[in-house]
């Protein structure tokens, strides 16, 4: 998971729907969907859901790593943000 992945989520969030993230992404809607499937693989859960009549949403797993992963971002730059303070 990284933060090319977390816009896809994040995107798919938003957008609810593929379609519209690859185009804001500019990558191909395959690219995308082999990011979703490769993530699920990974952490052996679907994290979105497809539906032609509604859409594509994320699922409670999805939304979860989507929160945890931002949490782990914004601590990494607080993190950061102390070591600079800690040398400089």
């Amino acid at each position: 998971m990284g933060n090319g992945r977390l816009k896809i989520l994040d995107s798919i969030d938003r957008t609810g729907s593929i379609n519209q993230t690859s185009k804001q992404m500019k990558m191909s809607y395959k690219a995308v969907w082999s990011k979703i499937k490769s993530t699920e693989k990974n952490f052996k859960k679907p994290i979105v859901h497809s539906d032609k009549k509604t859409g594509t949403r994320l699922t409670d797993e999805g939304r979860k790593l989507l929160e945890k992963y931002k949490q782990l971002k914004m601590r990494c730059i607080q993190a950061d943000d102390t070591i600079f303070e800690d040398i400089f």
